[in-house]
This record gives structure tokens, sequence and C-alpha cells, in this order.
């Protein structure tokens, strides 16, 4: 930090009504402070950083036209939005981004009256800022919308679905932003993203559309009633050359751009303009993922979100000293080498996932099978559809979604695969507590949520060996049914993990540790929280068993008999909600076969879980080793010593 520059303008900066009082010329040296605050606070406290930097100078323009936060700006997702939450009073708060206790990495309604929408999920902000553009329609109320959505984003079918209806709502005051920068977390795909890529290279309409913008801004300052024939002569140029924009206008909007998203002078101007259009609008910006910070324009996967702490000035990585140290694969390490070892075994597999190859690590079997792997856009909805019609066909496709992705497709795991009794193979990662990111991307439910559809079987490996056999056993022909594998964020527990496929009796538990008077059950990798709790039991003379049931559903009912005729209590141990889940299930047997045993769950509680570390929101939803140990103690007290 010797070389930091000194603040003029955030050092006194306080909320974008100071911002508004700045002349236009200044905004780009606020820009310049604005990237460089992110740049080194993110190179300390870590976070979303690429996306962020791409949209500098947007936020900037945005709060300094609009009189926020009366007019609504609406972010989608949460990964561009530092800059708004530094402008937006919260700079002094900005070093505690996504730690416990601190400001949430994403747009947040409690936090602030500026987060006019929570987000974690993309492609919300155009179906809420019309439902906020039609109330205040109907209130009367002279208030601007202006929805800020990723080409990416884009591509999620919520998203069309609002463009759909806003181009049929003439009266709706609402300003589209389109940011084009082929880029979600990994490089974005499909025809979308070709058709934007084929706006904004064309030479023929780029020369047009400036000519355009002059005659527009010569024709306007003759009153209203020209800008009907400007709108006129503007349609006409954008129709004339080779229909840029025509999908968007044919929607009902009226389509402006592409211009230069880091032009912040220009950027103010158009918006100016586009701020006294009435009716849907569609403004298309060209930026850069990563802006001026040259590391992460070169690797924008990569500065998506760093890993490591990072020297603001050069890029260089800060990384551990014992990084070259062997220590447990992540769990998505795991998936992306075992099913390139199950795919050239068996030609029928195929990979599948909704816009994050490189996060679920399907990206290395796109390298070796670029054929039989597919990155199918931030659209969760068609990743099950597409997969349950490649299942039809014969083939075995691995559908890989984040936990808290899949409840956005939810009917068609129940209408497309479980119905039909497809074989299609879901690998939910980040399934329970993921840490910084929060309420928005835990993966909490799907136990609960899966394990009441038909036909689908549900389970959760241990370890890293078990998560192979899983994936061996859902595509080994003796399954013909629907199988679900939910596993964390992280890493796993066994360094030495490469070993021969073993098939695994669907529905059948195992007994890991030996004991007496108390049985753990545990589902999936939370299980070895509780083996390490009993470690420390047995130094106290307690010695409770513990059970991997891997199977919620179906559930291992041979297992459960033993376990209730030979045990005074029994503890479920979950890393997902306690309403319906794994412990739900387990009181159900106990229910349905007159077992009156006590029976104590531990699980996340019925509350919406914030951000924090794993370890700290384990403790905070008591299911923690301590959480574990004093459970098996109360539990010894109370119906095993009386």
């Amino acid at each position: 930090m010797e070389n930091r520059k000194p603040e003029l303008f955030l050092s006194s900066y306080q909320n974008p009504q100071d911002l508004r009082r700045l002349p236009e010329t200044d905004l780009i040296k606020f820009c310049e402070e604005l990237r460089q605050y992110i740049i080194e606070h993110c190179s300390i406290y870590g976070g979303h950083f690429g996306a962020s930097l791409g949209v500098v100078e947007l936020t900037t323009a945005l709060h300094y036209v609009y009189n926020t936060p009366e007019d609504l700006l609406i972010w989608d997702v949460g990964h561009q939005a530092y800059g708004h939450k530094i402008i937006t009073g919260r700079k002094e708060q900005f070093h505690t981004n996504r730690i416990y206790g601190g400001i949430s990495g994403f747009p947040k309604r409690s936090e602030s009256e500026y987060d006019t929408f929570g987000v974690g999920h993309s492609s919300t902000s155009i179906s809420a800022a019309l439902g906020m553009a039609v109330a205040n329609h109907y209130m009367n109320k002279d208030t601007k919308q202006v929805a800020i959505i990723g080409d990416g984003a884009m591509t999620a079918g919520l998203a069309f679905e609002g463009l759909n209806h806003a181009g049929s709502l003439k009266d709706a005051d609402l300003l589209v932003i389109l940011n084009d920068n082929c880029m979600s977390i990994d490089p974005n795909v499909g025809a979308l993203k070709d058709y934007l890529i084929d706006i904004t290279t064309s030479k023929t309409y780029n020369k047009i559309r400036e000519e355009a913008w002059k005659w527009l801004g010569k024709i306007q300052k003759f009153g209203p009633d020209a800008r009907k024939i400007a709108s006129k002569l503007e349609s006409y140029f954008t129709a004339s050359a080779t229909k840029p924009g025509i999908l968007f206008e044919n929607l009902g909007f009226r389509y402006f751009g592409p211009i230069d998203g880091h032009d912040v002078l220009h950027l103010v101007h158009v918006l100016k303009d586009l701020k006294q259009i009435k009716g849907p609008k569609l403004l298309h910006i060209v930026t850069v993922k990563g802006k001026g910070f040259e590391p992460a324009e070169k690797d924008q996967t990569f500065w998506h979100a760093p890993s490591y702490k990072f020297n603001p000035l050069t890029g260089e990585l800060f990384k551990p000293k014992n990084l070259g140290e062997a220590k447990p694969p992540k769990y998505q390490t795991v998936f992306g080498e075992t099913i390139i070892e199950l795919a050239k075994n068996d030609e029928r597999i195929m990979g599948i996932t909704p816009a994050m190859p490189s996060g679920s690590s399907l990206n290395l079997m796109m390298e070796v099978m670029p054929h039989r792997a597919f990155d199918v856009g931030i659209a969760e909805q068609h990743a099950v559809t597409f997969s349950a019609g490649l299942a039809t066909q014969g083939l075995i496709p691995f559908c890989n979604i984040y936990s808290s992705f899949m409840q956005r497709a939810y009917d068609q795991v129940i209408h497309d695969v479980a119905i039909q009794d497809l074989k299609v193979i879901f690998c939910l990662d980040r399934a329970g507590l993921v840490g910084a990111d929060g309420a928005t991307h835990h993966g909490l439910y799907d136990l609960a949520y899966m394990r009441c559809i038909p036909n689908l079987i549900v389970s959760a490996p241990m370890n890293e060996i078990e998560l192979r056999n899983l994936m061996y056993t859902a595509a080994h022909d003796s399954n013909q049914h629907p199988f679900v594998i939910r596993y964390p964020r992280g890493e796993g527990v066994i360094t030495d993990w490469k070993k021969d496929f073993e098939l695994i009796k669907i529905g059948k538990g195992r007994k890991v540790i030996e004991g007496e008077n108390i049985a753990i059950l545990s589902i999936g990798h939370i299980g070895n929280i509780a083996s390490a709790a009993i470690q420390k039991l047995n130094h106290e003379g307690i010695y409770p068993s513990l059970y991997d049931m891997r199977f919620v559903k179906p559930l291992d009912e041979e297992l459960l008999h033993e376990i209730c005729k030979n045990y005074s209590a029994i503890i479920t141990i979950e890393d997902g909600c306690l309403m319906g889940g794994f412990g739900s299930a387990v009181l159900e047997f106990m229910a349905d076969n007159q077992y009156f045993i006590p029976l104590k769950r531990l699980g996340a509680p019925d509350k919406v879980i914030e951000h924090g570390t794993q370890k700290e929101l384990y403790q905070e939803c008591f299911y923690d080793e301590t959480a574990v140990i004093q459970t098996v103690k109360n539990m010894m007290k109370v119906y095993v010593e009386n």
C-alpha cells in the first residue's frame, strides 16, 4: 500500500447526495478512486472481485443521474454490487463484507434502503423491477426503476419471462441495462452470446449508430414533438443496420446501444436522455470484467473471486506456505476426476452443468470430452429437462447443480424426471452451509425437498471414497432410477482417495464406530464432525456409536430396527434443515414402528442463516463438534445414567 494514491473524493464521501454535487468532469477521478478502493480491500479481505470492477463507471453514473434511493436500482446477483455498497454509505463497514456479523456480500433489503431487492441467484432483476414499476405507476408515483443484468444472467428463462411481460406494459417506467462482458463466472455460452457479439462487432451498425446518436442530439433540441420524430429516425437506423437489438425490439423494448460501459461521462449523458423516455427500454453496454486490474482482465474466471490474498499493485498471490503439502481434495475435484473415469468406461455417460463448469469441476470433462459435457448457461430448469431428454434415449446424464440453485428446477425434477422414472443422476454441489456467500447460497433444503419425491434415491457421502462409489453405483446398470448425491463445499477428509470402485447396496448404511448406550446417526460429510466428537468423548469414558446412514431415501430400515432395539437414546446430525430432513425421516420411521426412544435432532434451525465461515455457522446452528459432545453428555445424564 506504500504507493497508494490519495483519495480526493472518497475520503470525505458519505452518500450519493455527495456524489451528485460533483461536477461531471470529476466523475472520472471518482471512478479511479472507487476502483482502487475495491482492489485494495479485496486484496486483503477477499470477495467477488472482477464483476464489481467491471461496473465502476456504470455504478457511479447511475447514482449520479438517478435520485436514489427514491429511484430504484435493482442489481442482478450481487457480484457486481460492491461499488454500489461503497457509494451508498457502507464504505466504513466494507471491510466486514462477507465476514460473520458483517455486511452481506450481496444486496440485502434489511441492510440498506438503497438495496431495493435482495438477491444472490441470478436473473431476478427484470421481474422484480417490473413489479416495482407497475406498483409505482398504480400509486401515481414518479419513480424510476433500473434493472442491471449481466449477459450471462440473461440466459435464464426467468429473465426472458420478465422481458416478455414488460414489453407488453407500455406504461411501465423500466430501464433494463444489459451489462455485456461475455462472462458470468465462466465464459458465457449459447446463441444469445453470439447474437450480442454480432451486434457489438458489426462495423456497419456501429457506423450508422454513431450517426444516429448525432442526429438525435440535434433533433431533440427542438422540443417534445421532435422526440417522436427522433424516435422514428432512431428506429429506422437501428432496424436498417443488420437489425441490431431486434430481439429486444420485438419483445416491446426500445433498444439503445451498444455503448462503452467504461466511459462514465457518456454514460451520464445517455442515462439522462433515457430518464426522460417513458416505457420499457433496454440499454446495451459493453464492459470488461476485472476492468482496471490487468491480472483480472486476463484471467476473468480466477479473479471472479480469488482464493488468496494478493498484492493490489502487481496481482502477486500470497499463497499459504504449506500449499504443496498433501491434503484431502475438494469434493468438487473428486466429482470432476471421477466422472471422467466413469465416462471412459461407459460411453453412455454425459455431464451437464448450468454455468458452473469450473466451480463444479465439470470443466475437466469438458476439456477431455467436449462432445460429452455441456455448459447450458444459467438455466437450471433447462439443465434438468435436457438431462431427462438424454436419459430417454439411453444415455446416463450426470446433472451437476449447486444445491441452492437446484431449488429453481424443482418442478422439472418432479415432472420431467421423477414421474417418468428416468435415470438422471443429480450431483448437488455446495450442499449444507456454504460459508461467506450466506443465506441465498446455503444448500440446506435438498434433503427435505428431494426425499418426498417418488422414485428418487437420495444419498450423501461421508468422504471422498463414498462419493466415488455412489457415483459408480448411480451409473451402474443395477440402478434404473433417478439418483441424488449431495456433498458440501470444500475439502473432504481422505488424501488417498483414488481406490477401485465398489458397488454400494442402495439404501444400506454402515456402522462406523462401535459403542454403547447412545447411537449417533449421520448423513453425509457432517458425520466426520460426529466422529471427531466421539474420539474426544472416548477420552472421558463415554462411548457412543456412530452410523453413517448414507441414504435418506430409501432409509436402511433393517439397520434402524437394530439401532432402536439396542440403544437407550439416538442423536441424528445433518448439514441441512431440521424441518423435513434426515432427522425427521428417522422420527417418521420410529413413529410408524412404535419405537418410543429419546431422540435429539441436530441440524439447521427454522430461520434464515446469514454469512460467516462454515465453522462459525456450524457453531451458531448447534451442530459443531462441541454441540455433539454437549448433546451426548446431556442425554447420558437424562436417559442412561438415570
